[in-house]
């Protein structure tokens, strides 16, 4: 009986049957990586300039990622600044501004913030489609986005954070968003991971100047080395590699339950760790976020179940 729920699949080649060993551990893998990668730019910002620390993860990421042969596929000659832009949106600015933001504000607020890419997906999506979300969507983007002010509002009045580096994070969570919706024609004609390999590349090339420059800022540590090691191979190589894997097995749809458990993680790991504040209304902000993240793709499931879309979406 377990076989033969294994072997079920929809009509758009979505797995439908219940995840095994492989499928939780590719699901949980990637989760755990990137709920620890906010604690660990904490730890990397107390020896590296922001700057450094984005150039190096970029660097070791675009490595790691190299590795696989999948990734190495030729691309056309006129899709190159598509895929500048997607290294721009997508790596090179929310890289960059993560490590800025928290100079001045908390792990677990970070990935908080982070949780509310799939509202800024669903967004812009109703923008560039010019496409009205349906009522259930609507609900979820409007729940979402009211723990995202929660949040906001509560760090900066009573856990003293600052009200920049929210709002950077805001901006960075938003250029996931934006990101989100730009690769989808590229993933679908090139595959997730040659896509992530070429951005990498081209936010590497941006990255470079401003890198070199922030050295001059920046004390060599070995703890400050395992933190951008940690970032690039794991967080920002195979942590990719392990997700597109999961969609390949189950469909992005279910592959995307991953980011939700993000946020989680990263409240665990700054209180455990870093000794952060995390109050109720915090958390309450947290979970409005996640409950309107999981609404809004709920919402976008139902749909597909009535039109099935030519190509699965991508989830990061």
């Amino acid at each position: 009986m377990t076989e033969r729920r294994r072997l079920l699949s929809t009509v758009d080649g979505t797995s439908t049957a219940a995840f095994g060993p492989a499928e939780w551990g590719l699901m949980l893998a990637p989760a755990m990586m990137w709920g620890s990668s906010f604690v660990v730019i904490a730890a990397a910002l107390e020896s590296l300039h922001p700057t450094v620390i984005t150039l190096g993860r970029v660097a070791l990421g675009a490595l790691a990622i190299s590795l696989f042969p999948r990734a190495r596929r030729p691309v056309d000659r006129e899709d190159y600044p598509g895929l500048a832009l997607i290294g721009l949106v997508w790596i090179g600015i929310p890289f960059l501004l993560f490590p800025i933001a928290q100079q001045w504000v908390d792990s677990s607020i970070a990935g908080l913030i982070n949780g509310s890419t799939p509202l800024w997906a669903g967004t812009i999506a109703a923008i560039l489609l010019r496409r009205r979300p349906g009522t259930l969507q609507v609900a979820g983007l409007l729940v979402g986005f009211l723990g995202v002010t929660v949040i906001t509002v509560q760090s900066v009045r009573v856990g003293g954070q600052s009200l920049l580096g929210v709002g950077l994070l805001v901006l960075a969570a938003m250029c996931y968003g934006l990101a989100v919706n730009l690769t989808v024609p590229l993933v679908q004609k090139y595959g997730s991971l040659t896509v992530i390999l070429r951005a990498q590349v081209a936010a590497l090339v941006i990255l470079i100047p401003i890198g070199l420059w922030g050295v001059q800022y920046s004390t060599a540590t070995w703890g400050g080395f395992g933190a951008i090691a940690f970032l690039g191979v794991l967080s920002s190589g195979f942590a990719l590699v392990f997700l597109a894997e999961l969609a390949r097995r189950t469909g992005a749809t279910r592959a995307s339950v991953t980011i939700y458990i993000v946020p989680v993680v990263s409240v665990i790991l700054g209180a455990a760790l870093r000794d952060e504040r995390v109050t109720v209304l915090t958390l309450v902000g947290g979970g409005l976020v996640l409950l309107g993240a999981w609404s809004t793709s709920r919402a976008e499931r139902v749909r597909d179940e009535v039109n099935p879309p030519s190509a699965p979406r991508t989830t990061r």
